[in-house]
């Protein structure tokens, strides 16, 4: 400190921890699934996963849109269960992922943001509070029936996401905006 200047404070902020949120919507009926986690991990992936393909018992293959995340692959299967049943899972599924600059195609981090803004932005004191604060967020989002009505085509996605495109290949080009 200079002599004669005023005494100085920082702002402390203290981390008290961090979770992770999985969660999924079938975007036609509002179903949604959600898991609050301590962290994220191939485990807790897998475990999400497997609830999720309980949900649909009769379904052939599941599609699951995902971002890039490490721990989102069938490959956690593996490494968490045993060879058969981490086989059987993952023919459940077809995972689509998200390109690393298009989040925004991912409905989930649509409705991440939206948890977010109503649930989620004022310090929640323990993971038991915000485990209680997000399933009764999504609670109250399937008993209003909340439904997805996406109207983005893979036409439009092509022409927004252009430039990436052109930087794999550029004979890629042919995709222009057309506004």
């Amino acid at each position: 400190m200079k002599p004669n200047s005023p005494k100085k404070e920082h702002y402390a902020y203290s981390k008290h921890g961090s979770c992770s949120i999985l969660a999924a919507i079938e975007p036609k009926t509002g179903q949604r699934l959600a898991h609050v986690r301590r962290q994220r991990t191939k485990q807790q992936f897998t475990w999400f996963m497997k609830n999720l393909a309980q949900n649909y018992p009769n379904a052939d293959k599941i599609i699951v849109v995902l971002d890039n995340l490490n721990t989102h692959t069938p490959n956690a299967f593996y490494e968490i269960l045993e060879a058969e049943n981490a086989e059987k899972l993952a023919n459940r599924f077809e995972f689509v992922y998200t390109p690393k600059p298009a989040s925004w195609l991912n409905i989930i981090e649509i409705e991440f943001s939206a948890l977010l803004r109503q649930c989620l932005n004022r310090r929640i004191a323990s993971i038991n509070e915000l485990s209680k604060q997000v399933m009764c967020y999504f609670k109250e989002r399937i008993d209003k029936k909340i439904i997805i009505n996406w109207q983005f085509s893979c036409e439009s996605a092509r022409q927004n996401l252009n430039k990436h495109y052109k930087q794999v290949n550029p004979i890629n080009i042919k995709y222009k905006k057309t506004n």
